[in-house]
């Protein structure tokens, strides 16, 4: 199993907070079954500054430390950028890392109350770049989580999108786990991912989340995404189906009741 989204590079933002923690986190993820994972520390999101280089090295590091403890777990490199106007040029300066430095796929991270205005264009431009972006836990986003279908747009132009673990296993609360299954449902979503920070409040949970989906949608929906994260390591076209905008049940509700009493 590949984890495409974790912050397991110690010292660098809010993940592991130093090298045991990451020695602790990586045997964790070994008996999860685990035997990749895509290390993506914040860059441009507060005070966290992660270019390229930096976290290159780091990699490096941490993966000589895991086999000097002989723990069957490989670190390849990667960034998860907030996402901000001048990330392309930032990315021919060398400083925007694409996942397993392979020049194919972008992750980019929103704010988690809005979509800013310049989204649609900006991975219009990555696109145009040859990059493919992979917009990270959109599940976690306020203005997604009620208008989904900006989402649907931005995928339908292009874009992938990576669900947490945690979200679908519900410890986002029950809103985040429906809309993930919403995501997945209607062929929203191309990636799952642990986004783990640690041990205790962010751990994997990968193993759980895919059996809340196989009982759900069969085991299918694993093959998907696991097949997809080994796609995206090895810088090959995933497999994505055709989006469809998911149906808002409450509006409808709404609507059928107020031509109800207006029939009255």
């Amino acid at each position: 199993m590949i984890d495409i989204h974790c912050h397991i590079l110690s010292c660098l933002d809010d993940g592991s907070k130093d090298l045991d923690e990451s020695i602790h986190m990586a045997r964790q993820a070994v008996s999860e079954g685990i035997t990749k994972i895509v290390a993506t520390p914040h860059h441009k999101n507060r005070e966290y500054d992660n270019p390229r280089e930096k976290i290159l090295h780091c990699v490096e590091e941490l993966n000589r430390e895991l086999s000097r403890h002989n723990i069957p777990l490989m670190i390849l490199p990667g960034q998860e950028p907030r996402i901000y106007g001048e990330i392309l040029q930032d990315y021919n300066k060398g400083e925007i890392l694409t996942l397993n430095n392979s020049g194919k796929y972008l992750f980019i991270e929103l704010p988690s109350g809005h979509v800013p205005r310049y989204t649609e264009q900006l991975l219009f431009d990555i696109q145009l770049n040859g990059l493919t972006p992979v917009i990270v836990h959109p599940e976690r986003n306020t203005e997604l989580l009620e208008n989904p279908d900006i989402l649907y747009k931005l995928v339908r132009n292009g874009a992938c999108t990576q669900v947490t673990s945690s979200s679908v296993t519900g410890h986002f609360g029950k809103k985040i786990k429906k809309f993930s299954m919403q995501l997945i449902e209607n062929n929203l979503t191309h990636f799952l991912a642990s986004d783990a920070h640690n041990l205790s409040t962010r751990p994997f949970r990968m193993r759980e989340a895919y059996t809340v989906l196989v009982k759900a949608y069969g085991v299918g929906v694993e093959y998907y995404f696991r097949g997809n994260a080994e796609l995206l390591v090895e810088g090959k076209t995933v497999i994505r189906d055709t989006p469809e905008k998911i149906r808002q049940k409450k509006l409808w509700g709404l609507l059928g009741k107020s031509l109800s009493k207006a029939d009255k």
